[in-house]
């Protein structure tokens, strides 16, 4: 029952995060985009403060876990959102989805060597299934691959960072709080973006005051939902089913940001997409180790044969 509410919660994170793709391409359209993400992240880290102040869950971090907050908040915030949106620019969109799809292998792979955690076949198999729905998904709208670019590989950097920030995290949670670790991370990183910020975009932060009713409403969306609970809920995903099967969930991510660019930007869906939600649901179920569950518990209710 535990391991299949973690599940329903990580699909909710992964569609909040993909309609927050359509979010973002929104709001870098009125703001700089290192600006308005140094800014989002910081309101994201109140939230996360503020909420975990009322559960009475706030501390200060002890020897140790000071290391894993600046860990953490250097390559899960800084390096990935600083890759990230320095690799979209250079590339197509067809190489970064595909690139981000090899998110969740790339964490597996990592959780196997550092965190020593187990991946079975069936499980393996989840991770194939999740790369060919991502593969299909991304191409099926694009059409084709660009040629290789350096933006492809800051993509790359920008993914294997956040892999890295992921084995941190669930490293760190042995003895803190995941959801505190969040709002840690996120208050360093947002505070090194705003530097980032005031010395590659120096008028960014004077045109926050341009800003109208709807786009501000879109912020905090981002901000406050997909950003500061999105990922205080998958954080502690981490360090309930272990960094490797959450990350199976991040295929889901293409697929909602294509359908929340085709309801609030317009574009199109085809048949294609729909194929590689099909291999998507299968690499989660078997990824996640839900095939395995259902296994196990079948055969508790098989009778011996004699």
């Amino acid at each position: 029952m535990k391991d299949i509410k973690v599940i329903i919660t990580l699909v909710l994170v992964m569609f909040t995060w993909g309609v927050n793709v359509s979010a973002l391409k929104y709001l870098v359209t009125y703001f700089d985009p290192i600006t308005m993400t140094s800014l989002r992240i910081m309101s994201a880290a109140s939230l996360v403060f503020l909420i975990l102040f009322f559960l009475n869950k706030v501390r200060l971090p002890k020897n140790r876990e000071w290391l894993y907050i600046i860990g953490g908040a250097a390559t899960n915030v800084v390096m990935h959102h600083y890759f990230l949106a320095e690799g979209l620019s250079r590339t197509s969109a067809a190489n970064g989805g595909l690139i981000l799809g090899l998110g969740p292998l790339l964490t597996a792979t990592l959780a196997v060597f550092i965190l020593k955690e187990k991946i079975t076949g069936i499980r393996t198999l989840g991770f194939l299934f999740g790369g060919i729905g991502v593969s299909i998904v991304v191409l099926g709208g694009s059409g084709t691959v660009g040629k290789p670019s350096f933006g492809d590989l800051e993509i790359f950097l920008s993914i294997l960072s956040q892999a890295v920030s992921f084995m941190l995290i669930k490293k760190a949670s042995r003895t803190m709080d995941a959801r505190l670790l969040t709002g840690y991370m996120m208050l360093a990183g947002s505070i090194i973006l705003v530097v980032i910020a005031r010395i590659k975009e120096p008028g960014g932060f004077a045109e926050l005051s341009e800003g109208t009713a709807a786009v501000w409403g879109v912020f905090m969306f981002s901000a406050l939902i997909a950003t500061a609970v999105g990922h205080m809920a998958y954080n502690s995903a981490i360090q309930t089913i272990g960094a490797a099967r959450a990350s199976i969930f991040l295929n889901f991510n293409t697929f909602f940001a294509l359908i929340g660019a085709s309801i609030f930007l317009g574009e199109s869906i085809y048949p294609a997409h729909f194929i590689g939600l099909i291999f998507i649901v299968a690499g989660v179920i078997c990824g996640s180790g839900s095939l395995e569950m259902f296994i196990r518990s079948r055969n508790k209710h098989v009778p011996p044969v004699r």
